[in-house]
């Protein structure tokens, strides 16, 4: 299914050169967005950068939805040295020691509440359901969706991450949505990937207590698939890859089923940022001053590379 993707929310950045090669294994989309292809596992590695902050803003949505756009369309071969290289595996990871990613961009947020603008909220959302959805479908293709969380991964961060077939973290890595702390939801995936992996319960006890998790409670869980120890994710995952060589048919045939079994739609995560979009709209003044000083422990974040 492709579907479109609204870019007017902002200023979207420009692309430096649109799938163009740096070199012969590496796409880059944007100065915060890169693919890179590795012939050896046959995965793409896709990494993030974003900037001011470790979150998901509209540049990065919009480079994200034309980075999943390229790869639904390789139908599983990329353009390598000129000749077509199958693609097995993608991992998502980031390029920000010791975050993965903190989620929404509560900065545009705040504005778009405090300008009542419900439009551009469920544009964003939107753009934001668009890109996870597509990783959880794996663009349509026979392959392996891998998460790597090699630094704290809060909120929206956290769905991405869900939304993989496999997640991978390190020992150091703390999971949470902290949304709850300025009274609202995660509107992004959230419930929907939860439940499907844990029930009702545990989803809502993740997302109405606003606590920061270990890497080993979301283990305990059975939120997240693996845990090693801090600074081997990249080799963990390579390992993964490199054990289910023989079985990676049967098991990407097995994601298929989860997937048809108990499915997610796109139009379940539509209606939910539909429900979250309301949601932001009844936040108090009180409300928006805790969100503001999440944006400023973001940014201290930014700065130190490590929650507080």
């Amino acid at each position: 299914m492709d579907m479109h993707v609204p870019h007017a929310l902002l200023h979207v950045e420009q692309p430096l050169s649109s799938y163009s090669l740096e070199n012969p294994s590496v796409y880059r989309f944007t100065e915060q967005l890169y693919a890179k292809y590795e012939p050896a596992t046959r995965a793409v590695w896709v990494r993030w950068t974003p900037a001011p902050r470790p979150s998901f803003n509209p540049a990065l949505l919009d480079a994200l939805s034309r980075c999943a756009s390229f790869l639904r369309t390789s139908a599983g071969a990329l353009p390598v040295e000129g000749a077509a290289a199958p693609m097995e595996y993608t991992v998502l990871a980031s390029n920000v020691p010791g975050v993965f990613n903190l989620g929404g961009d509560l900065d545009l947020f705040m504005r778009l509440i405090e300008c009542k603008d419900r439009a551009a909220l469920v544009q964003y959302g939107t753009a934001c359901v668009h890109v996870v959805y597509q990783n959880y479908v794996a663009h349509g293709l026979p392959i392996t969706t891998v998460s790597l969380v090699q630094g704290d991964c809060l909120g929206g961060g956290f769905e991405a991450a869900l939304s993989s077939d496999v997640v991978v973290a390190e020992r150091h890595v703390r999971f949470g949505f902290p949304e709850i702390l300025f009274n609202l939801f995660p509107g992004m995936g959230a419930y929907s990937f939860l439940d499907r992996r844990v029930g009702r319960r545990v989803t809502e006890e993740l997302l109405s207590t606003g606590k920061t998790y270990t890497a080993d409670d979301m283990l305990k869980l059975g939120v997240i698939d693996y845990v090693v120890d801090t600074g081997n994710g990249d080799a963990a995952v390579v390992a993964l890859m490199q054990r289910r060589s023989r079985s990676r048919n049967g098991m990407v045939g097995i994601s298929s089923v989860r997937r048809r079994i108990n499915p997610i739609t796109f139009q379940e995560l539509l209606d939910v940022v539909d429900l979250w979009a309301d949601c932001a709209l009844r936040l108090s003044g009180r409300d928006l001053k805790l969100m503001q000083r999440l944006v400023s422990r973001q940014n201290d974040i930014a700065g130190t590379g490590r929650m507080h």
